[in-house]
């Protein structure tokens, strides 16, 4: 029994020894995303088995799974997506394992560097283990809502030092790899997160055969910088600034350009994320209407809603899962609908309110 105790502890001061100690997988990390996405960060992009003892998990909305690098990248998700903190998973240092977030001990500020965060935030599933580590690698040990309250207050400024990089280093080898690599014209708007423009640069060999440390910079470029310079004549786009919300919600609509809607009052207009959630809010808020814009499937370019064809139940899925797909013609709406199993094909005014909250079912 002795013996196998004293191997125990000498197993785990090697795994948490400052010399050996690592924040990637040591064993065949769990990854809980479905498809070929699910490797990476559906935040940052950044691989998940080299940051897999930060890594967390959480069900966004519709109820599917979400594979962070971080708590800083959890933090910047529950900005937008209705996330139950209750509900939060994340990797135990230890045995590698999820656990509850809300059972787990977190080691904050240790010597060990912070994961897309000036500080590290490491969790333990048995508070013993974290007070080692504690005396080992300095830091101070919390619960999971102290931890996570300290991620959301230093987000300000987490966001701004990783900018800074990005601006000065990573934006700039990103383009580089994307002059050189990338012949091929390639619909960034057509994806809804960067974890999958990185996957189908990896399968699909979009820009070649490329290594990570050269995958994640042209990742980051095509997804930040690249994808906002593209598309039609901006003026002809839906105009939406960085600090509008989808009022139904909450998403940031300014990074679904692909899928941008508005509806414009008298004195005011809001902006949403699909047409799905703006013909949610039209039902309930009709008077005074002015203007209704969506956007173009194949262009981008702004229409009036009311003239708009609409596409309901094919196999295409905007930011809020099913989707109202518009079309400035029935033409393209009906080939679309036959491309992707659409159910049908309406006008406007044929929309109704049961129709449209059934694309949640």
């Amino acid at each position: 029994m002795l013996q196998k105790l004293l191997l125990l502890f000498f197993s785990l001061f090697l795994t948490l020894s400052a010399e050996t100690f690592t924040k990637s997988a040591t064993i065949s990390p769990e990854l809980l995303q479905k498809g070929s996405q699910k490797e990476w960060c559906p935040v940052c992009g950044m691989k998940l088995e080299a940051y897999y003892k930060t890594s967390h998990a959480a069900k966004i909305h519709n109820h599917t799974d979400r594979q962070y690098c971080s708590i800083r990248c959890l933090a910047v998700d529950m900005q937008e997506h209705k996330i139950d903190a209750q509900d939060v998973k994340v990797v135990d240092v230890v045995s590698q394992k999820f656990i509850s977030a809300k059972d787990a001990y977190y080691v904050v500020g240790s010597d060990v560097q912070g994961t897309m965060s000036k500080v590290s935030k490491l969790a333990f599933k048995d508070k013993e283990a974290a007070e080692d580590f504690n005396m080992e690698h300095g830091g101070e040990v919390v619960d999971f809502k102290k931890a996570l309250s300290m991620a959301q207050g230093s987000l300000e400024a987490d966001v701004a030092m990783v900018g800074m990089k990005k601006e000065k280093q990573i934006y700039p080898m990103g383009k580089k790899i994307f002059e050189k690599n990338c012949k091929k014209e390639i619909d960034i708007n057509s994806y809804l997160q960067i974890n999958e423009l990185k996957a189908d640069l990896v399968t699909k060999k979009l820009c070649g055969e490329l290594a990570e440390q050269e995958l994640q910079p042209l990742s980051l470029y095509m997804w930040e910088v690249k994808r906002f310079e593209d598309g039609t004549n901006k003026q002809e786009m839906i105009q939406v600034t960085k600090e509008e919300k989808c009022p139904v919600c909450g998403m940031f609509v300014y990074k679904y350009p692909k899928w941008a809607a508005q509806i414009f009052y008298k004195d005011t207009h809001f902006s949403f994320d699909g047409a799905k959630d703006m013909m949610k809010y039209y039902f309930d808020h009709k008077d005074g209407i002015s203007k209704m814009l969506v956007s173009d499937y194949y262009s981008q370019k702004a229409l009036d809603a009311t003239k708009a064809f609409y596409v309901i139940g094919s196999d295409m899925y905007g930011p809020m899962g099913n989707e109202l797909i518009p079309f400035g013609t029935k033409k393209e709406a009906s080939a679309f609908s036959m491309d992707h199993k659409g159910r049908k094909v309406i006008g406007f005014d044929a929309i109704t309110k049961e129709e449209i909250y059934k694309l949640d079912e």
